[in-house]
C-alpha cells in the first residue's frame, strides 16, 4: 500500500508560481507511474500531468502544457508539480496519485492510490 501526502498549496495571484510536493511512503515508489489531478468546485476531477516511473516520459493536459512541469525524485520518494503563470481557472484541489503499472495514464480510474488533496487558489 502507498500513502501519499500533498503539500505546497495556498493562495496566490494570477501570474504567480507555486510548487506542489507529494511525499510517498513505501520502498516501491520508483515502480509507480505518478500523476496529478485537480478538481474545481462543481466540476469533475480532471487530469493535469503524469510521469513515468523513471521520470523520463511525461504527459500534460492541454490546459497546463507549457506552464506546469511534473517531476520526481525517486531517491526521496517525492513527486512535484511546478506551476508557473497561474490563472484563476487553475483554482482547484490538487491530488497526487499512483498506479502500479508502467504505462502513463490520464484517467483517474487508472490510478489506485490517492492523496488527500491540497487547495490551490489563484486570485485575479
Amino acid at each position: 500500500q502507498v500513502q501519499l501526502v500533498e503539500s505546497g498549496g495556498g493562495l496566490v495571484q494570477a501570474g504567480d508560481s507555486l510548487r506542489l510536493s507529494c511525499a510517498a511512503s513505501g520502498r516501491t515508489f520508483s515502480s509507480y507511474v505518478m500523476g496529478w489531478f485537480r478538481q474545481a468546485p462543481g466540476k469533475r476531477r480532471e487530469f493535469v500531468a503524469t510521469i513515468s516511473n523513471g521520470g523520463v516520459n511525461t504527459l500534460y493536459a492541454d490546459s497546463v502544457k507549457g506552464r506546469f512541469t511534473i517531476s520526481r525524485d525517486n531517491a526521496k520518494n517525492m513527486l512535484f508539480l511546478q506551476m508557473n503563470s497561474l490563472k484563476p481557472e487553475d483554482t482547484a484541489v490538487y491530488y497526487c496519485a499512483s498506479r502500479s503499472a508502467y504505462a502513463l495514464a490520464t484517467t483517474s480510474g487508472d490510478y489506485v492510490y490517492w492523496g488527500q488533496g491540497i487547495q490551490v487558489t489563484v486570485s485575479s
